[in-house]
């Protein structure tokens, strides 16, 4: 494990990237820049000072609200924080000081984008998605565990196995069951994960998404038509595969073929 110091600056670092990712989150669907103006308060439009824009920090001090007009400010923006800063410090201790550990935690905070863009308008940006696949495909010549062999048949297992779904579904049913953005998102991670990262993915979601759908179903009292966005399980599918899934799926084997 990497020295406490390391382990401490990562977390610091990956909270100051989900402050910029809650930007992006924010302003992405609407097409607006990332990088001007500045961050401001959404109610009052008031542009928030450095000392009130500290990830996780300044939301505490302020009490949840706006230093100008007192308003409260959702706490998912320091929630977005910290959850970023402790994928940081998980990326460092899986990976330790490396190049997959730039390569993957960047990989991982675009997840956390994705998945937060996903849950507030079920749309995936291909701006985001589109980009990510020759990046992942490039990125496979710098990683230790991943050539670039897996990373194009992780590329074309991802995205065709999710075509051949949703169009054995429009097929049948006459109707859309699944976004071309779910489709680009999955292609994304096989060319950053490999083909196995994309089966392990599809298996996590799928029981990961199964099992919220229903609980969701249960109690907005919907039926079977109720929509789900598929992007945040598919997220953490892949998450869980780059922190558990290669013991995961030693385990499997060891237990099903001993």
């Amino acid at each position: 494990m990497p020295p406490v110091p390391i382990l401490i600056v990562a977390f610091m670092m990956g909270a100051c990237i989900g402050s910029f990712l809650n930007v992006c989150i924010f302003r992405i669907p609407e097409s607006r820049s990332i990088v001007s103006p500045g961050s401001a308060c959404p109610k009052c439009n008031t542009n928030i000072k450095f000392y009130d824009n500290i990830p996780i920090i300044s939301w505490l001090l302020l009490l949840g609200k706006c230093r100008t007009c007192s308003e409260p400010i959702s706490a998912r923006y320091p929630m977005v924080e910290l959850l970023t800063g402790l994928l940081a410090l998980a990326s460092v201790i899986r990976f330790g000081i490396s190049i997959d550990f730039i390569i993957y935690f960047v990989f991982i905070s675009t997840l956390v984008l994705i998945t937060f863009i996903d849950l507030d308008h079920q749309i995936i940006p291909d701006i985001i998605s589109l980009p990510g696949i020759p990046i992942g495909l490039m990125a496979s010549f710098l990683l230790t565990s991943l050539s670039f062999k897996d990373s194009l048949i992780g590329l074309l297992v991802g995205g065709g196995s999710l075509f051949l779904v949703a169009w054995g579904y429009q097929l049948i049913t006459g109707k859309e069951g699944m976004g071309g953005g779910d489709i680009k998102l999955l292609a994304m991670v096989g060319a950053f994960i490999g083909w196995q990262g994309v089966c392990f993915t599809i298996f996590i979601a799928s029981a990961t998404g199964s099992l919220i759908g229903a609980v969701l179903m249960f109690f907005a009292q919907k039926d079977l038509k109720f929509a789900v966005p598929f992007g945040p399980f598919l997220s953490i599918g892949a998450i869980a595969y780059l922190f558990f899934g290669h013991e995961l799926i030693f385990w499997y084997y060891h237990i099903a073929f001993r």
